[in-house]
This record gives structure tokens, sequence and C-alpha cells, in this order.
């Protein structure tokens, strides 16, 4: 781009040692444990981390039960936070438990069927009883710039990170601990295609020893430099790239003794790095009643199945609900200009008759209730290759193009 200003774009991501990530982990994995016991389980758990102590707070009605003590220790050991060293031991730290019933005004607008009743009740019955258990709007987005329909920067950004810590666990890297972040800025052409890697960025907690030229090669070697050849290939340059890690020099504390962390702190990171809108809520620690979360992996699963579909290069679907109501308030397909031999309209049309919207329905295409939610808490909820979640899938290409002919 000669005489012209580059189009620049980053995104970031973070491991599972971050402090915001350790606690969404810890609230998804209490979710896990109550679907396991009982499906129909209402959750909205929130996870607060500081120096030594952690707050699990907010609200349950479920027949399960979990030892949310033993949860917490538990996600913390595999994580790596197993000694004071490191900033945090599984075994001494504190765990103070907050949690109530659900609100029985919110629960009359989704649970408006007795478990027996919803037994007895038609398909349609069911989807039309359960409205939304909050209003708000939610985005999902897809583009086909990767093979796995996200933002090239994003996508980096989480196979950076999740590169991090198998080195760190394998001792691949030695003197490595837990908490980190990765940052990618890519260049895009004038048809917003990537056109090159510009700043690859790891900051990474570590042992005093490490020192950060020593750090830098070893990344490199083997995080940075086996990431961008696995991803990239030939089809986006990456032999020029500016390197940085830890610019402050050292990064040996860290953790929540270093930096306080909270549930749902790291939303952007969860969704599409801000190439795309985001509305509604956080995800983690809310069961699949909550259209923060069902709704924003359904609206995912309809703009990459649009894509696959080969209707449109990026899309990005807006959908919005009124609490206790089932039917969406609105639905809105943007393709930026981008469809391919169709309009806007008839995608949007084709949407209408191809995706069943309401919240019920939306839960029983994708088996939302299942314990399928600890993995999504860490590395992204969309475009994961280490990992199958339901709306990933592209089981809907050929009704949509069926729906258009």
């Amino acid at each position: 781009m000669t005489n012209q200003e580059r189009k620049l774009i980053s995104a970031e991501s973070v491991t599972e040692g971050h402090p915001d990530k350790v606690c969404d982990q810890i609230s998804d994995e209490i979710l896990d444990e109550l679907l396991r016991q009982d499906p129909q389980s209402h959750v909205a758990v929130e996870t607060s981390a500081a120096t030594g102590v952690f707050l699990v707070f907010g609200e349950v009605t479920s027949k399960g039960y979990v030892d949310v003590q033993s949860t917490v220790r538990e996600t913390l050991r595999r994580i790596g936070y197993t000694s004071s060293e490191v900033g945090l031991d599984a075994d001494s730290c504190g765990v103070i438990v907050a949690i109530t019933g659900q609100s029985a005004e919110i629960n009359q607008g989704v649970t408006r069927l007795t478990g027996e009743k919803e037994t007895e009740a038609s398909r349609e019955e069911r989807y039309e009883a359960q409205g939304a258990g909050d209003q708000g709007v939610m985005f999902g987005y897809a583009t086909d710039e990767t093979d796995v329909l996200m933002p090239l920067p994003i996508y980096l950004a989480h196979r950076l990170a999740f590169r991090l810590t198998e080195v760190r666990k394998s001792g691949e890297v030695p003197h490595l601990r837990p908490d980190g972040k990765t940052q990618v800025t890519i260049e895009y052409d004038e048809n917003d295609k990537p056109l090159r890697v510009d700043t690859v960025l790891i900051s990474t907690q570590h042992d005093p020893e490490a020192s950060q030229e020593w750090l830098a090669a070893q990344l490199k070697e083997h995080v940075i430099d086996p990431v961008l050849d696995e991803v990239l290939g030939d089809g986006v340059k990456h032999d020029d790239y500016r390197q940085l890690v830890n610019p402050t020099g050292s990064f040996v504390l860290g953790g929540p003794a270093a930096d306080a962390g909270l549930t749902g702190r790291k939303i952007i990171v969860d969704t599409y790095g801000g190439a795309a809108h985001h509305g509604g809520g956080a995800f983690s620690g809310k069961d699949p009643s909550k259209v923060d979360r069902s709704a924003a992996y359904a609206t995912r699963w309809v703009a990459k199945n649009i894509v696959a579909a080969g209707l449109a290069h990026r899309v990005e679907l807006q959908v919005a609900y009124a609490i206790g109501v089932a039917e969406p308030v609105s639905v809105n397909v943007e393709t930026f200009g981008t469809e391919i031999g169709v309009t806007r309209e008839q995608i949007q049309q084709a949407v209408r008759k191809v995706f069943d919207l309401r919240p019920a329905a939306i839960i029983d295409e994708l088996g939302l209730k299942r314990p399928i939610y600890a993995k999504t808490a860490a590395y992204g909820h969309f475009g994961r290759v280490d990992v199958e979640f339901p709306w990933e899938r592209t089981d809907k290409v050929e009704e949509l193009k069926a729906a258009i002919r």
C-alpha cells in the first residue's frame, strides 16, 4: 500500500492462567457439574479472584449439588496454580461461596411448563412456552478469511495462547508460569484480505531466572513460528513480522496475585476479537436458558452456515429478545456488500425459513443442556480446532441454498 496508510487490525487472547479466565473456568466447571446431574438446572454463577481468595456467587435452581470448594481447587490445580511461588496455591487459598436461588420472577418467564407438562407437550408448545431468560441483543459473525471462518487476528491469537500453555505444561519450554497474553496484528490489503503478519506480542509469566532474551528466542522457536507456519502456510506473508516478548522486561508475579479476576471480563477475547459487535452479556457460568449465551452461539451457527454455503464472504447476524417472550423481537443479516450471486434480503429470508431462533428451539437444535461449557472457558468459544462445539457445525448449508432457489 504505497503512499497509503496501512490497514492494521489487531486482536488479543489470554491463557487459561489469566485471572479473568481462571474465573471463567471455575464458573463453567460448576455449570457443567450441575447440568451433568440435572439438565434442567438454571445457573448464573460468577467468580471473583484476588490475592489468595476466591468468591463464588450467583443464583442456582437445580436438583444437582456441586462441592464448590473442591471445584475451585481442582480447576486451579489443572491450570497449574499449585504453589505460592507462582502466586497461588490451590490447596491453601480461601474460597467463599454466596449462592442463592434464582429469582421467581425471572424463573416464571423461562419455566412456564412443569416437568410433567413439558414431557406431555408438543415440541411447538414447548418452544412457545419458554421465553428468553433476559432481554438483549446478540451478534454472530463469520468470515472466509480463515478455514474455520473466523477473523485471522483473533484466530491466531488464540492458537498462540493455546500453544503457549501446551509448551508450559509439557515442559518443552521450561521456566514458564500459568499467566499469559498474546496479541496479533495483521495487515490487510485494499480488498480487506489478510496480506501479512505485522506484529506478534506475547507476555508470559515466568520464573525469575528466565531472561527476556532467552524467552524471546524460546517462544519464537517453539510457539510463534510453528503456529504461524501451520495456520498461514504460503497464504499470508509472515517472514518479516515484529516480535515483542514481555515488553516491560519481566513478568514473574502473575495470576490473581498480581491482578484481580472476574467472570465475563474477557468477552471480546471469547468472541471475535473486536471484528464484530458484541451485545447481551458474557457467557461463562450461565446455563443455556440465558440467551446471552445460547443466542450468541446460535447466531455464530447461522453466520457460519451462510458463509460456508458460499452466499457471502462476511456475515454478521443480529438477533434481539424480550424477557419471557419466545419469538425474537428482530433478526437482521448484514453482509457488508459481500454477498455472492444473491441479495442480502434473499439471505435474510432464507435464514428465517431454515433457522428457528426461539430459545427452546436453539437449545434442542444445538443440544445445549449438556456439560460442554468448561472447554469454552479458555481459548475462545468459536472457531476452535481442538474441540468440537455444536454451534460450529455447517449442517444447514444445503437447506440455506435450497431456501434461496
